[in-house]
């Protein structure tokens, strides 16, 4: 019983199904994908969640176990630049895979940080070594597990942050946000995250970006059609209201209709906090307390406008980052004080700039995402969301969408309310336990439940995190923690 269609939960399912288990994936929205729902409007399709695609084999693999292969069912196209980030006063970075090309831009924009640039690669890469190669698909079920990676960490400088390391080699301050920015992108704040997380900007140059035609939504049908070939079966409007627990043990789930399902096996890819809080009963769990869950740091939550526009911007990249006028400031708003600051960063998504296909003949099919701080803030986003959506409007419309407002056919909006409302996220947050080291590896909650034996947890609010690698290797660490079927009795 997998419970939640997010992309871990689908995986889990494939490789479980692969395994010989006869799977059931319940989920309670009307279609599958969790965070990758897909909206159609208006003749546009939004892919509401994920739109960086990189580790394309773990992919790849997925469709391997089932004797497929990926590129059968669905065409994934490079993205380049990987980003286009825009700087406050204008000036722009083309962030690629592409060695010289990158030098190039870093010299431009810094012509003394070239040789700092290219350390930190070698750097990067390194941490990558270790961190995703060795260990991602690791469990970290013992302490002993962690003790013995301790003096990588301390050669790696894992206690540095992302932000931290790259200052240790690059000096100009808007270099150090091009470098800095990818913990955003797992919910992570550059300044308080890990720098194990700066092994992503060579993961991005190992085997760059890319995005499905169709969407992200193609790879989300695609895993479900090998869940359904491996005799599995995926349920929508089927919520669980909790994990039924016999003598320590998960036995299935009870559903809000009152349904009953019993299973052998229960994995979890509902968000970490909200599985222990809200599915767990408090007298099966010593460990994941309610107190325990409270302690906890959480990520950032995201305000999302989808909107499609009747002309289209074709000077306008797949990816932009627009960076507001203050970068420690803004995050410190976020994640420290909690509090919903009047400027913002934006990243922009422009899915036809490579798949035309999501909107009408002569349209685009945008969305925009503002890192805001999630519910501790207090703040109303019943009456916040459209004073919010027409700030964010007016920056785009003044920056890189001009005549946004007269373009404008069809829109609609997700909030940090909406990600505890809808998708069950604990205190809104978008990608579930902040990754800082204290809540890393060992130290988040484990692939294997601490407090029910037949519980097993995938997704964002597990190890080794988010971002569409973590949540898919979570999956992959399933292969050494779950028995085999035959084993089960």
């Amino acid at each position: 019983m997998v419970i939640g269609s997010g992309f871990g939960g689908l995986a889990a399912a494939v490789r479980l199904g692969a395994r010989g288990y006869q799977v059931t994936v319940l989920d309670k929205l009307d279609a599958p994908g969790g965070r990758a729902y897909v909206h159609h409007q208006d003749g546009f399709v939004f892919d509401a969640g994920p739109t960086v695609i990189t580790a394309p084999f773990l992919f790849e693999e997925l469709w391997a176990l089932c004797g497929r292969k990926l590129s059968d069912d669905v065409e994934l196209r490079p993205v380049t630049p990987f980003y286009r980030i825009r700087f406050h006063d204008g000036e722009t970075f083309d962030y690629t895979g592409d060695a010289a090309a990158m030098r190039d831009e870093v010299r431009r924009l810094s012509p003394g940080d070239v040789e700092g640039y290219e350390a930190f690669v070698r750097t990067s890469e390194e941490i990558f070594r270790v961190g995703f190669e060795q260990l991602a698909h690791v469990p970290f079920g013992s302490w002993k597990d962690m003790a013995r990676i301790v003096p990588d960490m301390v050669k790696l400088e894992s206690y540095r942050t992302v932000y931290g390391l790259v200052s240790k080699y690059v000096k100009d301050e808007r270099l150090r946000q091009v470098l800095s920015f990818h913990p955003l992108l797992v919910g992570g704040n550059p300044f308080s995250t890990t720098s194990i997380y700066s092994l992503i900007a060579f993961l991005e140059r190992r085997w760059g970006v890319h995005f499905p035609v169709g969407g992200t939504g193609a790879l989300v049908n695609g895993l479900v059609s090998l869940i359904e070939g491996l005799g599995g079966e995926v349920r929508c409007n089927a919520e669980v209201r909790r994990i039924l627990v016999e003598q320590g043990r998960a036995k299935g789930v009870v559903l809000t209709s009152g349904e009953t399902v019993l299973s052998d096996v229960v994995v979890s890819n509902a968000d970490s906090a909200w599985t222990y809080r809200h599915l767990v009963p408090p007298e099966h769990r010593k460990r994941w307390t309610d107190a325990r869950i409270e302690r906890q740091r959480y990520s950032m939550s995201l305000f999302v406008w989808y909107f499609g526009t009747k002309r289209q911007y074709e000077d306008v990249k797949h990816h932009t980052i627009l960076l507001g006028p203050r970068y420690k400031g803004l995050l410190d708003d976020i994640f420290q004080r909690h509090v919903l600051a009047d400027d913002f960063s934006l990243y922009l998504h422009r899915p036809t700039a490579t798949d035309p296909g999501l909107a009408p003949p002569g349209c685009d099919t945008f969305y925009v995402l503002s890192p805001v701080p999630n519910l501790l803030s207090k703040t109303n986003w019943a009456t916040m969301q459209e004073a919010y959506r027409a700030s964010v409007a007016r920056l785009l419309e003044k920056t890189v969408l001009p005549g946004l407002s007269e373009a404008i056919v069809t829109s609609r909006l997700l909030t940090p309310q909406d990600f505890q409302d809808r998708l069950l996220s604990f205190r809104g947050a978008a990608f579930g336990v902040e990754p800082v080291l204290t809540q890393s590896a060992y130290f988040r909650p484990h692939n294997a439940s601490e407090d029910v034996e037949g519980l097993y947890l995938v997704g964002a609010g597990t190890h080794p995190g988010a971002g569409l690698p973590g949540v898919l290797s979570s999956a992959r660490v399933l292969d050494s923690v779950v028995p085999d079927a035959s084993s089960i009795v």
